[in-house]
C-alpha cells in the first residue's frame, strides 16, 4: 500500500510540474496576446519573396540582401531550395533580383537563416549566411560580386559550439558572433524537451580561425544579434524574455552584460541604423500562434524601434503591427531612405513608407 501511495504521489507531483511548465511556457510565448492593427502608409508586397524573407541587411549604397526559403519544423515551407535576393532601394520599381549562386555549392540543401555582411579594406563585400542543410547548423562564407549580382563560395564553417545557430553578425573577413537559440543540438530534445525545461541555456559564440569560444550565455532563446555603429557594443534579442540585451565587447572577444531593454514582444532579428544607432526589430506578438500555425487564426507581425538604447530610459516604439491578415510572422525590419522593409519567416515581404 505504501509503495502504491509513493508512486501516486510521484505521478501527481510530475503532473503538477508538467502543468506548471506548460503555463510558464504559454506566458513566455504571450499566448493570450491579441494585437491592434497599426499600419504604415503606402505598403506593398515585394514580388518573388512569397517563400519568406527571414533576414534582410542593407548595404550603405542601398542594396538590400534578403534570405528566403527557410525551412523550419512546424511552420509552412516551400518545396523550393533557399535563395538570396538583392533589392535596390533606390529603384522605383522595387523588383528583387535573385543572386546567381556558384556551381560548386549544394543548392538543393540550401536552407538560409540569418545573414550578415562585412566589407574589407579593399571594398570586397563578404556575405555570411547561416545554413541548415538537413536541419544541421553551419555558416557559409561568400564573396558578393555586385556587378553581376553573384556569389562566390569561399568556405563552409562548422564547429561543435555552432550547434543551433539562428543569427550572425560579421566582425571580420572570417570572424563573427553567432547566436545559438537552443542548448541541445538534437531536434527532438530542443523542440520538445528544452521549451518545457525553460532553462536559460542558449548562448552567443565568437568564431575566428584563431579560436572559438562562448562569448556570452544565460539566454532563454538567443535570437537576433547585431553590433553598434561604433563597434563597442553587441545587441542580442532574447525572444522568450521579451527583451534586448546590451553587451560590451571586451578585447578578448567576450561579451559583458550591461543592461536589458524590455520590448513586450518576441524579438527576432535586429537591424541597426548606422547613422542614428536606432534598433529596428521584427517581432512575433504571439509565439503560440507561430508554433501552432493555423491559417484561420494566423500569427501576426510587429515592428519595434528602440531609440537611445544606451540612455537611462531608452524609447521603445511600436512602428507597425498586423494581426496576420496582411503579414504573418514578421522576423526583420530594415529601414533605408524613408522606407521600411519588413520580412517574414515563411510568408511574404512588405515595403512601406515611414512617413
Amino acid at each position: 500500500m505504501g509503495k502504491l501511495l509513493c508512486i501516486s504521489l510521484l505521478v501527481a507531483a510530475l503532473a503538477a510540474l508538467f502543468g506548471y511548465r506548460i503555463i510558464t511556457l504559454r506566458e513566455r510565448l504571450l499566448s493570450s496576446r491579441e494585437i491592434t492593427q497599426n499600419h504604415l502608409p503606402n505598403c506593398f508586397t515585394l514580388k518573388q519573396l512569397g517563400q519568406g524573407s527571414e533576414d534582410i541587411t542593407i548595404l550603405p549604397n542601398g542594396l538590400a540582401l534578403i534570405s528566403t526559403g527557410l525551412k523550419y519544423p512546424g511552420l509552412p515551407e516551400s518545396d523550393q531550395p533557399g535563395k538570396i535576393f538583392a533589392l535596390d532601394m533606390h529603384d522605383s520599381r522595387m523588383k528583387p533580383v535573385e543572386l546567381r549562386m556558384p556551381r560548386n555549392f549544394d543548392l538543393d540543401s540550401f536552407n538560409p537563416h540569418g545573414i550578415s555582411v562585412y566589407t574589407d579594406r579593399d571594398d570586397t563585400v563578404y556575405l555570411f549566411i547561416v545554413n541548415h542543410p538537413q536541419l544541421q547548423s553551419q555558416v557559409e562564407l561568400f564573396k558578393f560580386e555586385e556587378e553581376d549580382l553573384s556569389l562566390e563560395h569561399v568556405k563552409t564553417i562548422k564547429h561543435e559550439l555552432l550547434h543551433s545557430v539562428n543569427d550572425i553578425v560579421a566582425v571580420g573577413v572570417e570572424s563573427f558572433y553567432a547566436t545559438n537559440d537552443h542548448y541541445f543540438a538534437h531536434y527532438h530534445l530542443k523542440v520538445y524537451l528544452e521549451p518545457l525545461l525553460g532553462m536559460p541555456w542558449s548562448s552567443v559564440v565568437y568564431y575566428s580561425p584563431e579560436g572559438v569560444k562562448v562569448a556570452s550565455e544565460g539566454y532563454n532563446f538567443a535570437n537576433g544579434i547585431n553590433i553598434s555603429p561604433d563597434g563597442r557594443h553587441m545587441y542580442v534579442a532574447d525572444t522568450l524574455d521579451h527583451n534586448v540585451h546590451v553587451l560590451e565587447i571586451k578585447p578578448d572577444k567576450t561579451l559583458v552584460f550591461e543592461k536589458s531593454v524590455a520590448v513586450g514582444s518576441l524579438c527576432d532579428n535586429i537591424e541597426v541604423d548606422p547613422e542614428t544607432g536606432d534598433l529596428w526589430i521584427g517581432c512575433h506578438p504571439n509565439g503560440e500562434k507561430m508554433l501552432l500555425f493555423d491559417p484561420e487564426n494566423p500569427p501576426g507581425s510587429e515592428v519595434i524601434k528602440i531609440q537611445n538604447i544606451h540612455a537611462e530610459q531608452p524609447v521603445v516604439t511600436q512602428v507597425y503591427a498586423d494581426n496576420g491578415n496582411v503579414l504573418m510572422g514578421s522576423s526583420v525590419a530594415a529601414p533605408f531612405g524613408g522606407k521600411l522593409l519588413i520580412g517574414t519567416v515563411f510568408h511574404k515581404a512588405l515595403c512601406c513608407d515611414l512617413k
